[in-house]
């Protein structure tokens, strides 16, 4: 059964006191392993010790989608030793936090043009949303070699492919295309190390997505700087198109 969920540019959905979707930019391993005088592999590394951390502290909070920002189409600009590492990375976390995500009920899953990826890490990364796939207490979802033009553009060809003898695509026609159709639209979106900008990152799906910037390196992010964000979060007018005198009046 595919579940169906809002659009918030057709419809206005009701939002959550705690954010039910947050997706997380995680900025700054390189500049916190530089500060350290470390190579920049050391502060990725320390980065996905980090992750096990946030995704404990959004279960606790309730959360149920989270969403994270691997690796960038763009990324593989980057020095090819830093790419491989990055590479190794993904499969050491692969063959290690499977069975644990697993064992604590989070379903795993996997965005992205997955095709550049070797075998090996193709098949850790089926196996892994194969055994989690049932799981309901979180779903993680880890982009990787995604980009959000990429996302619009799969779902257009998809979308395409489904309906050869159509010349008429509507919004929520493309959306079931999109590699998020499972999940809601992010209620928060969170970027660390102090960049301002969303990075070719869930281009459609953020298009009323609260955003929070902070400073925090990604590998000091912990569960006070995820309250703060979600804090933030709680503060904000969430009016959709709609006035304030609206929103007092509902």
């Amino acid at each position: 059964m595919i579940r169906r969920f809002f659009s918030s540019t057709t419809e206005i959905p009701e939002p959550p006191p705690v954010p039910r979707h947050v997706a997380i930019i995680m900025d700054g391993n390189g500049r916190w392993a530089k500060k350290r005088l470390m190579p920049r592999v050391a502060g990725h590394a320390q980065g996905v010790e980090r992750v096990r951390d946030v995704i404990k502290a959004c279960v606790e909070r309730g959360v149920e989608y989270l969403t994270l920002f691997a690796f960038s189409s763009e990324n593989w600009r980057r020095p090819p030793d830093e790419v491989n590492r990055l590479m190794e990375l993904f499969v050491m976390a692969l063959e290690r936090e499977v069975k644990k995500l697993h064992k604590n009920g989070v379903r795993l899953k996997i965005i992205g043009d997955l095709s550049r990826f070797d075998d090996h890490l193709r098949n850790l990364i089926a196996k892994g949303e194969e055994l989690t796939a049932d799981n309901t207490k979180l779903t993680l979802t880890v982009a990787a070699n995604y980009g959000g033009r990429w996302d619009i553009m799969q779902a257009v060809n998809a979308w395409r492919t489904a309906h050869p003898r159509s010349h008429e695509i509507t919004e929520a026609a493309l959306a079931e295309h999109l590699a998020m159709a499972y999940a809601p639209e992010p209620d928060l979106f969170i970027r660390t190390g102090g960049e301002k900008r969303i990075s070719n990152f869930l281009l459609w799906q953020l298009a009323y997505t609260e955003l929070f910037f902070t400073d925090t390196l990604w590998p000091d992010f912990d569960a006070a700087a995820l309250d703060a964000a979600i804090e933030s979060y709680q503060h904000r007018e969430r009016r959709f198109g709609r006035t304030s005198e609206q929103l007092v009046q509902s």
